[in-house]
């Protein structure tokens, strides 16, 4: 089961990886197109009107696809941001019932949130809700990613809580707070 979660985590990361590489391809082309266009006025002194339509929503969609879709990821990682000043100086049973009651929560707001994302999702495809850029695009497509990269960090929040319940560590523990440390050691060092 640990392999699956695993599996399933670093897929999502590899989903949001991706996403954010379309991003700077579509960028990169739209810009490519521009300087071709103003090329072009140079030249002839007219534009060819080169675009991509509605880049502008495109990349807006890849960019949620992609902060969705790395929730779950980052949390295992611990590249979330997380004010452990307070836990740090708790004795260790009070710092894990506080860990614990986090954790509930956060897995009771990604549950609700995900249940609610899934109910948009469905009533945009009921209604044929569309985008109202250049090109109609029905909305349940970018909102999907959204729902899944929501859905999996729930899973993740209750891995976490089961593996603390269980009196295991979190994954997330000190990793975060390791790379703050280094980069305050960077800092003196120079």
């Amino acid at each position: 089961m640990r392999q699956i979660l695993n599996k399933l985590y670093q897929a999502s990361g590899w989903a949001a990886a991706f996403f954010l590489l379309a991003i700077c391809i579509t960028v990169i082309a739209q810009v490519l197109l521009n300087l071709i266009d103003r090329l072009s006025t140079a030249i002839t002194g007219e534009a060819i009107g080169l675009t991509i339509p509605s880049y502008g929503d495109f990349t807006g969609f890849f960019l949620a696809a992609s902060s969705f879709l790395a929730l779950a990821y980052t949390l295992r990682d611990g590249s979330h941001i997380r004010v452990s000043l307070l836990l740090q100086n708790l004795p260790q049973n009070l710092r894990r019932v506080i860990e614990i009651w986090c954790l509930v929560v956060a897995a009771t707001m990604a549950l609700f949130c995900t249940y609610y994302t899934g109910l948009l999702v469905h009533e945009a495809f009921t209604y044929n809700d569309l985008s109202t850029g250049m090109i109609a695009v029905p909305i349940w497509l970018p909102m999907t990613p959204m729902l899944v990269g929501l859905g999996i960090l729930a899973i993740a929040l209750l891995d976490e809580l089961v593996t603390v319940l269980r009196g295991g560590e979190a994954s997330y523990e000190g990793k975060g707070e390791n790379l703050l440390q280094q980069d305050h050691a960077d800092l003196h060092a120079e």
